[in-house]
């Protein structure tokens, strides 16, 4: 599966699959977005800001793209994976390019100068003025919990960080999958739910940046939980 998976012409189907999904998702449901106003400062062009949302809410992240494509330069940091290669193809469809970084594996050196690389080509990013959309729960997981690498981003450039709450209603939700990813049928109904800014300070060592994943992961479960509430469903899968 894994090979197939790597087939050129497999991956640029499956990207042009979930480009349509994306695509009919964004135009089809009847979106509300809660606490927009929070956002509203980096709303304009050379203003860095760091977006995230959880991984298995990719499937409806163009909900996210009506408030994001009122400013240039947003780019989405996507996992160099096979899963991560037609997601990418899929975002740079709908012009949301991609940054492909992953945590690498201990020992695997090769990977790890390749994360390194493109943490780098994240933090000039930001640190040029533009906004970085990132899943930081993936490609791994585990679930809804936040890895490192978007605060340390954070911390570089002092771009403040935006959580966004994703959900719709009616949904597919693949509660075998380690992100219980979810996906919409057309014509319900969508939600985004904001919360933001956070800043990391400068100075913020490693057990703040730790403290600063336990609030902020919760913060991040919080939003989408309410985005859930707001079309009226609760994930069952998710436990809560």
């Amino acid at each position: 599966m894994k090979k197939l998976l790597r087939n050129p012409g497999v991956q640029a189907f499956l990207g042009w699959v979930l480009w349509l999904h994306l695509t009919i998702t964004e135009r089809t449901l009847r979106w509300r977005h809660e606490n927009l106003e929070c956002v509203e400062p980096v709303l304009k062009p050379g203003a860095p800001a760091i977006g995230l949302f959880w991984h298995g809410r990719i499937p409806l992240c163009l909900g996210l793209a009506l408030i994001w494509r009122r400013r240039p330069n947003v780019r989405s940091m996507v996992s160099p994976s096979s899963d991560g290669e037609f997601i990418a193809q899929a975002l740079s469809r709908a012009n949301f390019p991609a940054i492909r970084t992953s945590s690498a594996k201990k020992g695997d050196s090769a990977k790890a100068r390749a994360a390194v690389a493109a943490i780098r080509e994240a933090i000039n990013w930001v640190g040029g003025g533009g906004v970085l959309i990132v899943t930081p729960d993936g490609p791994r997981g585990p679930n809804e919990v936040i890895a490192e690498g978007s605060l340390q981003i954070a911390k570089r450039t002092g771009a403040p960080i935006y959580l966004m709450g994703l959900a719709a209603s009616p949904a597919i939700v693949m509660s075998k999958t380690w992100d219980k990813v979810a996906f919409a049928w057309p014509f319900g109904r969508g939600a985004t739910v904001w919360d933001g800014p956070y800043h990391v300070p400068a100075d913020a060592d490693a057990d703040a940046i730790q403290a600063m994943i336990t609030d902020l992961s919760a913060k991040l479960s919080a939003a989408t939980r309410r985005a859930e509430t707001l079309v009226g469903h609760v994930d069952p899968a998710a436990g809560r």
